[in-house]
């Protein structure tokens, strides 16, 4: 025990000379989540709470264009800007001058286009209230002319994703003005006198209401933030970017002949691992402590959403002390098998960035398709991120992340024998 706990101090002293290491597994990844946070909260904001500007131009006189954009400006999602109709060829130049993302052109025709389907589709209905056959079958042999397309241009920028959105919501305004002259069309054919206002109302606002409710393990509704997401992944990573020194530290002690004088001592190598691996846990754990103090304390004073903490704590210790052990075998691995210190940092830090893609920390999981997918369950980031969603956003307790531990655990004990095999072969043990 004795002879550990020197190891240990020793394994300390080095660390704390490692002044650039340091900085990288303490101040690299503090501005990473602040930086990755702060631009995804912007993006959820700009979705659910500033509104796209949209630049109109209406080449069309008529009421139904009018309620088109009025239906539009209804949506909540778009800051309307109307331009003049003999702009509609410069559409493209007033986006760039206005800081639009999207901009629409309306048809000259549009309001006779959508009073006439309106017209047909109201003659249909008559004839077949009537009994008429004849009459619903010529009224389905009219050609009618369908409304021009709406040209909607939007800047390249805007993810197909978010424009689907966009789509969907002008067509459903677009919906609502082709079905409220329907209705007024039908309504005055029937009774010879205008659609009064209170029923138009009632027979166009009666949609079934929707509620958005996250599913969580506890039973809770709390709709997760930026934060929940980017705070855990972002602190596995900052586990894994540890070996920049510690992968550097191994590699220094075997090619400055460290390993081989530890070999004179009276004490077997292995303590000298098992001190490496125990001193740097202990800095993976505190980094865990720096970032998730951060997300719950410092977030809300620099203007980003407060880490909700899970309720299970010593689920949350667990699953932190197996990445932490499995970031740290890793390293020991990697440092190892590498011939040198740059062969060390560059294999490491491209493999991390590989492990975080795969493993979901930069691409979502759900998200991939195919042989992608597979690999993720070979990344031990995936499991590590996995069980820390289930606890920060599902808010799930220890049993619900069992299965992610236990292989999580598989894979650290996997990684510690290549890394005993690789001390064998090269004589170290």
């Amino acid at each position: 025990m004795f002879k550990l706990w020197i190891s240990i101090k020793k394994d300390v002293r080095i660390l704390l000379r490692d002044k650039v290491g340091i900085s990288l597994m303490f101040v690299m990844p503090i501005i990473l989540v602040v930086v990755v946070t702060s631009i995804q909260n912007s993006t959820f904001e700009l979705v659910n709470k500033n509104k796209l500007p949209i630049i109109i131009c209406n080449t069309d006189t008529g009421k139904s264009s009018a309620q088109l954009i009025t239906a539009i400006d209804k949506i909540g999602m778009f800051k309307v800007t109307q331009i003049a109709k003999e702009s509609a060829n410069a559409i493209t130049d007033n986006m760039h001058n206005q800081d639009a993302l999207l901009g629409i052109v309306i048809p000259a025709n549009f309001s006779a286009e959508v009073n006439t389907k309106a017209k047909n589709a109201s003659d249909k209905a008559m004839a077949a209230f009537s009994g008429q056959a004849d009459t619903v079958k010529n009224v389905e042999k009219k050609a009618i002319a369908g409304i021009d397309p709406l040209n909607l241009y939007y800047n390249p920028v805007l993810q197909e994703s978010l424009r689907f959105s966009i789509q969907g919501a002008i067509r459903s305004a677009l919906q609502l003005v082709q079905t409220r002259q329907t209705l007024r069309t039908l309504y005055y054919s029937s009774n010879e006198k205008e659609l009064p206002q209170s029923l138009e109302n009632e027979m166009l606002n009666s949609n079934t209401t929707i509620n958005m409710l996250p599913v969580s393990k506890d039973g809770t509704r709390t709709t997760p933030n930026s934060s929940q997401h980017n705070v855990p992944a972002w602190t596995i990573f900052a586990m894994f970017f540890i070996i920049m020194s510690l992968g550097g530290i191994v590699v220094k002690e075997k090619v400055s002949g460290s390993f081989i004088r530890l070999k004179t001592l009276p004490t077997n190598y292995m303590v000298g691992l098992l001190s490496k691996q125990i001193t740097y846990l202990c800095v993976t754990m505190l980094q865990a402590v720096v970032i998730f103090s951060m997300g719950l304390w410092l977030f809300p004073y620099i203007g980003l959403p407060a880490l909700n903490f899970p309720a299970d704590v010593f689920a949350v210790f667990i699953v932190t002390l197996v990445c932490g052990w499995c970031a740290v075998s890793y390293s020991i691995c990697v440092g190892v098998f590498a011939e040198s210190q740059e062969q060390s940092n560059g294999f490491g830090a491209v493999s991390i960035v590989i492990l975080a893609c795969i493993g979901g920390l930069m691409v979502p999981s759900f998200a991939m398709q195919g042989i992608a997918k597979t690999m993720a369950n070979f990344s031990p980031m995936h499991w590590c991120l996995q069980a820390y969603y289930t606890l920060f956003l599902e808010g799930g307790k220890l049993k619900d992340v069992l299965n992610n531990i236990a292989s999580l655990f598989i894979i650290t004990l996997i990684i510690q024998f290549i890394t005993y095999l690789g001390l064998k072969r090269k004589n170290l043990i």
